[in-house]
């Protein structure tokens, strides 16, 4: 096989630079104000508190991000075919599905708050600051839903540029909201880690309100009418569920699953759990280009196949591939320079956290380097709503290799060094690289799903 069929001409790499790149900024903003937060509550020793508290949250931030992953498939394609009428169905369908989820996810916060924290961690002092933060970061899951479902539409009509404005602004006002109501400022009391919450309320918050007011003004194609977003009849429902429900089983599987390798890690000593939770948001940081880039995969495959293009999308699936190779080799290279830089800002005065997260860190570049390449060949599926297969690349292999080896390594042979531990599970990261390339040459994936009723 030649390597020619992996490098594209100049147009191509043009095309992929102007939605990758605005997406990877923006999500680059929102790791950055993660990593604010993370940095913010080192100072005050929260860590562990907020990353035990944060695992419901991140469950249900997860399946929102199925549903929109799986709903704008039709978007994208929709778009590419201007057809405005389904569109503003789709982002009608979009809006209800997130808000059903997080709501959901909201009333068992409220049911059972102790019981969901003391599932991850048995530590009484994290438990009760976790509390302290849940119980205003549970009203963040709706607004987090709603902001993404704008979010996603945007980017699905060729306005990256919009989001990524959006995302500094709530990145800038998450900093200054974080500094106000956790340290305390005027009449303002410190609010220690709720303060932490409350700000990431806001923000989100106010990026609803920007996302709405530029959609009206400047009568954006997925915008309507009530009648028009949301009277669907049960053959579109069915159409568009039929593709979309495997990636939200799959993202509830996905999340949960990374919640139970949480919960094997809490098996480990206090300073490993934290070592952890300081190099997964170090690294999350530097995740912006995958989501980007598997962002504009999605998006330009969408656009072609939603065309009836089906042949030049599967020429452009291996430049997307090739490309992906070089972008693994320069994320991993860029986490494992700045890693160290970054770890100075955090509040670290344990040697042994400080140890096992510079171990930890290690591991992650490996991931990272595998995930992007996983993330792209998830990315092209998608474009065609090839679900039921992701379902089994991304949870199915999770539960049967990453999970078992996790409780397997902590509790029957009892590593006590989160790296080796979390270094063991990554070999999923192998197995789904083996199937996902697999799948991808059978072309079975490159799929027009604009035909409905």
């Amino acid at each position: 096989m030649s390597i020619r069929n992996y490098i594209g001409n100049k147009d191509f790499y043009k095309q992929t630079a102007l939605l990758a790149i605005p997406l990877s900024l923006q999500q680059l903003l929102g790791s950055a104000m993660e990593m604010i937060d993370s940095l913010m509550v080192s100072w005050i020793g929260m860590i562990s508190a907020v990353g035990s508290a944060s695992q419901v949250i991140i469950i249900a931030s997860t399946i929102t991000w199925g549903i929109l992953s799986g709903t704008n498939i039709f978007a994208s394609q929709f778009y590419g075919k201007k057809d405005d009428a389904h569109l503003k169905k789709v982002f009608g369908l979009s809006l209800c599905l997130t808000s059903i989820n997080a709501l959901f996810w909201m009333l068992l916060i409220s049911l059972f708050p102790q019981n969901l924290i003391r599932f991850y961690i048995s530590d009484n002092d994290i438990i009760i600051h976790a509390l302290d933060y849940l119980n205003i970061a549970r009203f963040t899951i709706l607004l987090e839903a709603v902001s993404f479902t704008f979010s996603y539409h945007y980017r699905c009509v060729n306005k990256a540029n919009l989001t990524l404005y959006v995302s500094i602004f709530s990145m800038l006002c998450n900093i200054v909201l974080n500094y106000i109501f956790i340290f305390g400022w005027g009449p303002i009391p410190a609010m220690y880690i709720s303060g932490a919450a409350l700000a990431t309320l806001l923000s989100h918050f106010f990026s609803i309100l920007i996302y709405l007011i530029y959609g009206i003004k400047t009568k954006q194609p997925f915008l309507g009418s009530f009648h028009e977003m949301f009277s669907f009849s049960f053959d579109f429902v069915r159409h568009i569920l039929r593709r979309v429900y495997p990636l939200i089983i799959n993202e509830a599987l996905f999340g949960f699953g990374s919640s139970l390798i949480i919960k094997a890690l809490g098996g480990l000593s206090r300073e490993n759990l934290e070592a952890y939770y300081i190099g997964d948001q170090i690294a999350a940081f530097f995740s912006f280009i995958i989501w980007g880039f598997g962002g504009s995969v999605q998006l330009m495959l969408s656009y072609d196949l939603g065309k009836g293009n089906q042949e030049g999308a599967i020429q452009k699936s291996k430049h997307f591939m090739g490309l992906a190779f070089v972008l693994a080799i320069l994320l991993a290279s860029l986490l494992s320079l700045c890693s160290p830089l970054i770890m100075s800002f955090y509040n670290i005065q344990n040697e042994a956290i400080y140890a096992s997260t510079r171990a930890v860190l290690f591991v992650f570049c490996l991931k990272i380097a595998f995930r992007l390449f996983n993330f792209t060949i998830f990315s092209i599926l998608r474009s065609g709503g090839d679900s039921r297969i992701i379902s089994f690349l991304d949870a199915g292999i999770m539960y049967l290799v990453a999970i078992p080896l996790s409780f397997i390594s902590v509790y029957l042979f009892h590593i006590e060094s989160v790296a080796i531990v979390y270094l063991i599970t990554q070999s999923e990261q192998v197995v789904r690289f083996i199937f996902g390339i697999k799948r991808i040459r059978k072309g079975i994936w490159a799929a027009d799903l604009t035909h409905v009723k």
